[in-house]
């Protein structure tokens, strides 16, 4: 199994990022200010910097390291990328699949299945861990909505009808999201959905994590040999990583949804942290990302069952795991794509 390494995150504006021998040093303002061994890195992620040395980014595709550049808010630039890796044989049939309606229809229904599976889960943990503090039969019903659309989902025969499936039970999951929260209720509150730009603390802090997620997800997609632009549910656009968007599906509630409620009902995050701009956007502070990523990175090495293997992983080992598992699939050793559902 792949050991899960370490990912840098340089957080602070105007750093300048080179390579000297096998070190990545980090730079402001012509002065050197850190030194960290590349042996165990697997992915740079810079917000906001000011770049990185042709010398470093070469070392880094040498070493197989992604490095990634996204703006202050989180929000993703651009990315590293050398030699395609990965069997020609096992992309051109990922191709071949994403071509076949028929085909993609069987994983997308798996892995929509999975995200509203997941997040009744999410429901289900908070009945068990704060039945006193919220309307239990509100969230039951919420909850067994989810187990009966979860499981119509895969018998479903067309995109849309999955599309709308999928979109009526992120709705139901998302109605009661508020009522996740504990802590904090003044400043941090649920009333929908919304991004570029979020407009609450609530979506900054989950538009964050997705960011995080996804990267993961094409990281891991790449290190098996699979294409993360050519997805099965997401359609292709350029630019877009739509097998990565594909993959987070079934972590956004139960990976992602689940830290961001951890951090505000443990007050690690709070209201102070966040910068309100003129035209409605909230974002994280420099100094609350690092502290963000600080309990990310925490989150990513605790250990968890395996559902389909059986085994204990880290958790930030989940992208890695389900984008091999696709990749068995894919070329024919699993006759279903076994998608994460937590139980």
């Amino acid at each position: 199994m792949k050991k899960l390494l370490n990912t840098l995150y340089i957080t602070t504006p105007e750093r300048y990022l080179s390579l000297d021998g096998e070190n990545v040093v980090i730079s402001a303002e012509h002065s050197n200010i850190g030194r960290i061994p590349l042996h165990n890195i697997d992915s740079i992620i810079i917000f906001g910097a000011s770049g990185a040395s042709p010398a470093l980014m070469g070392k880094c595709v040498e070493n197989n390291i992604s490095l990634v550049f996204m703006t202050r808010s989180g929000r993703f630039l651009c990315r590293t990328e050398g030699t395609v890796s990965g069997n020609v044989i096992l992309r051109r049939q990922q191709y071949r699949l994403a071509d076949d309606k028929c085909e993609s229809l069987k994983i997308a229904r798996n892995m929509i299945a999975g995200k509203i599976f997941n997040s009744r889960y999410s429901v289900e943990r908070t009945i068990r861990d704060h039945s006193l503090r919220i309307d239990i039969e509100k969230f039951r019903k919420k909850s067994s909505y989810l187990f009966d659309s979860a499981k119509s989902s895969l018998k479903v025969n067309d995109f849309d009808t999955l599309r709308g499936m999928e979109g009526e039970a992120a709705s139901v999951y998302f109605s009661v999201f508020d009522d996740m929260i504990l802590q904090q209720k003044e400043d941090f509150y649920f009333h929908g959905r919304n991004k570029r730009p979020p407009l609450d603390n609530v979506n900054a802090l989950l538009s964050f994590a997705y960011s995080l997620m996804t990267n993961m997800c094409t990281s891991a997609l790449e290190s098996v040999g699979l294409d993360p632009y050519v997805g099965f549910m997401h359609t292709d656009r350029p630019g877009r990583a739509s097998l990565s968007l594909d993959l987070i599906e079934e972590f956004r509630s139960v990976i992602c949804d689940r830290f961001v409620i951890s951090v505000i009902n443990k007050k690690i995050i709070n209201d102070k942290d966040f910068q309100k701009r003129e035209d409605g956007a909230v974002l994280l502070s420099e100094d609350a990302r690092k502290v963000f990523l600080n309990s990310w990175q925490k989150y990513k090495y605790e250990e968890i069952k395996h559902p389909f293997l059986g085994d204990k992983i880290e958790r930030g080992m989940l992208p890695y795991v389900q984008a091999l598992l696709l990749a068995r699939y894919i070329r024919g050793d699993l006759d279903e794509y076994p998608v994460f559902m937590w139980k």
